[in-house]
């Protein structure tokens, strides 16, 4: 449980510097990251309090790409160091081959992802199509509201990524520039209570010339789909984990953001409003106006996609008149965004037969502005009356520009 002497100060630092922090006091052995816009300032304050002593038994690798930085993080983690790197956009995706090895050899390297756009064409601001592109991948990926959060859910990761019945890598994605470039009041990790909360990496198996051990080996079709069946349970397993350990956090910090999924007056909620990262905050803002009118909406944060909370979403959304999913991202061909279809796909077998719209908004970081969250709540209603007429479309489409 919390300590009553301990009274978390609140400073006011970058989102950076919060998640940099919050990477020394998990006490990694190797950090290896390239920068790039926006996650280059969590680098480098990481490679400052390196300079400064305040990581020890750590090791700072200086590499040329983000291939070469989760490759070399692949190495480490597979003696057994604990890792981080934090990457993004065009850097994230330069990783792709990559992270198909880090999840295949169950290595639990962790990373933060600064959400960017992808090009073509360049675009340097925030929707989250460079993450949701590697959701096959098999890593978590943990999406976060606020910058206390991305803080807060470093160790999280940690913990549950280190498992020994998960052992699988993770990603903790933050919307970038609007998270990682902001200043606001945070309170920082305090190193005595996360050594409580986290202990130390003890993997089961690990390289070792006095051990032989192979990982990552050539695999026949006689059991290469045994692998990528151990994987899938290993994600099954991280669902209740993700729970626990967020709880378990609330009783050593006195925090909480939400385990897999986080309701905000969502127990009596008609309408609700679906979404992941820093667009909550303007999602919830609107809401309490529609609460003062006495008009019954809600939200649910979508905190975990992958793994995906199939029976939480399915809990939360049972008793709606209709669901509308936001998503920062697009399926190119299908029309629709990743959350949208997963949410659609995890009702579908079930008994729930709420009316679910879709929007896909922010791309390339285009404002989302309070009315236009409005105006979706407006065509949820409708629709929640009616039925649906289009079921997925983009938000705020400049119509002069086609």
């Amino acid at each position: 449980m919390i300590d009553p002497a301990y009274k978390g100060k609140m400073v006011v630092v970058e989102g950076s510097y919060a998640v940099a922090h919050a990477a020394k006091i998990c006490r990694p052995n190797v950090i290896s990251a390239y920068p790039i816009t926006p996650q280059t300032h969590i680098v480098e304050d990481l490679s400052q309090f390196m300079a400064d002593g305040e990581i020890p038994n750590c090791e700072y690798i200086n590499v040329e790409s983000e291939f070469s930085a989760i490759s070399a993080l692949i190495g480490a983690s597979a003696v057994g160091a604990r890792t981080y790197s934090a990457t993004t956009s065009q850097g994230l995706l330069l990783m792709h081959e990559a992270l198909f090895n880090a999840s295949g050899m169950r290595l639990p390297i962790i990373m933060t992802v600064a959400n960017r756009a992808v090009g073509a064409p360049i675009n340097i601001w925030n929707d989250h199509q460079d993450s949701i592109s590697q959701r096959d991948t098999g890593w978590i990926q943990l999406y976060v509201e606020d910058v206390q959060e991305a803080s807060d859910t470093l160790p999280q990761l940690y913990k549950i990524a280190e498992d020994s019945e998960v052992m699988m890598p993770g990603m903790v994605c933050m919307d970038g520039f609007i998270l990682s470039h902001v200043y606001e009041p945070v309170v920082l990790l305090e190193q005595e209570l996360t050594d409580n909360f986290l202990p130390s990496f003890q993997p089961e198996n690990v390289l070792d010339p006095e051990d032989p051990k192979t990982f990552g080996a050539f695999a026949a079709p006689d059991t290469y789909e045994e692998f990528r069946y151990l994987q899938e349970q290993a994600m099954q397993k991280a669902l209740p984990k993700i729970e626990a350990v967020a709880k378990e956090f609330e009783e050593v910090f006195g925090r909480f953001h939400g385990g897999l999924v986080d309701g905000y007056k969502l127990d009596d909620a008609e309408i609700i409003v679906m979404s992941m990262g820093s667009i909550l905050g303007t999602v919830k803002d609107v809401v309490d106006q529609y609460r003062a009118k006495g008009e019954k909406i809600g939200v649910l944060k979508v905190r975990s996609f992958r793994p995906f909370p199939v029976e939480q979403v399915r809990k939360a959304v049972k008793n709606a008149h209709a669901v509308v999913v936001l998503d920062k991202n697009i399926s190119i061909g299908t029309n629709e965004g990743a959350l949208f279809t997963e949410t659609k796909s995890c009702l579908y077998n079930s008994k729930i037969r709420v009316p679910i719209m879709g929007y896909t908004v922010g791309h390339g970081g285009r404002d989302i502005r309070a009315e236009s969250i409005v105006k979706v709540i407006e065509e949820t209603k409708k629709a929640a009356k009616s039925g649906i007429t289009v079921e997925s479309r983009f938000l705020d489409l400049r119509e002069e520009l086609l």
